[in-house]
């Protein structure tokens, strides 16, 4: 039985990711490097950092990766808290607050900086519903590596095989199945072009999930 669900946040519970491009390719123009849509879709599910790292030896930036981690976080500040139209994505909230009323625990494990997971718990009232938030800037290598899906389960002191990941990145997908847990893909439209054949389910909207369908998974 399901006891525990770990939620990617970018993409799965929020589309933050139109003001990280916005960001990123505004900082990637004052850096003066070309970075292609193709290299920037295998970012995704990343952290900033390990975007950074890599950035900062293909393209010789001089830059130390602390300062030009702060520029990207100062634009997407100001595009956040620019966005008056900015909301949770359809269906999830709704999901969330079923999941609770089952006492099902929720965390979150996001490769978002803990300073961007407050700014979109805080402005959406979500952290009464999750017991824990695991960010990417925590851990060394970022999705797929499966550390972070891995230290979700064991703060929620909740075995893998009572566990489930919703995500919606390949790279995040990939993560959870080398972390052994049941994930479920979803294949938002504002993640399109991301491989999710290796997620266990693949749904098109929240409205496919229920507390009740969640906990009858049986993982194999």
């Amino acid at each position: 039985m399901i006891s525990t669900v770990i939620f990617d946040m970018d993409g799965v519970i929020i589309d933050t990711e139109p003001i990280h491009h916005h960001a990123f390719f505004t900082q990637f123009a004052e850096l003066g490097i070309a970075v292609t849509a193709a290299e920037y879709a295998t970012f995704l599910g990343q952290s900033t950092r390990n975007v950074f790292q890599h950035l900062k030896q293909k393209y010789n930036l001089p830059q130390d990766v602390e300062t030009l981690l702060l520029r990207k976080r100062e634009l997407f500040n100001k595009s956040f808290d620019e966005d008056a139209g900015l909301d949770l994505l359809p269906g999830v909230r709704t999901l969330i607050e079923d999941l609770r009323r089952h006492d099902v625990q929720l965390v979150v494990a996001s490769s978002a900086s803990k300073a961007t997971i407050a700014r979109v718990f805080n402005r959406f009232g979500l952290g009464p519903y999750f017991s824990h938030i695991v960010s990417g800037e925590d851990f060394v290598r970022s999705k797929p590596d499966p550390a972070i899906f891995l230290h979700a389960a064991a703060v929620a002191e909740t075995p893998v095989a009572h566990c489930i990941v919703i995500e919606d990145s390949a790279n995040g997908v990939a993560a959870s199945r080398a972390a052994g847990i049941y994930c479920i893909g979803y294949a938002s439209p504002h993640s399109a072009g991301q491989d999710l054949r290796l997620a266990d389910r693949v749904i098109q909207d929240f409205s496919e999930l229920t507390a009740v369908g969640i906990e009858a998974i049986e993982p194999s």
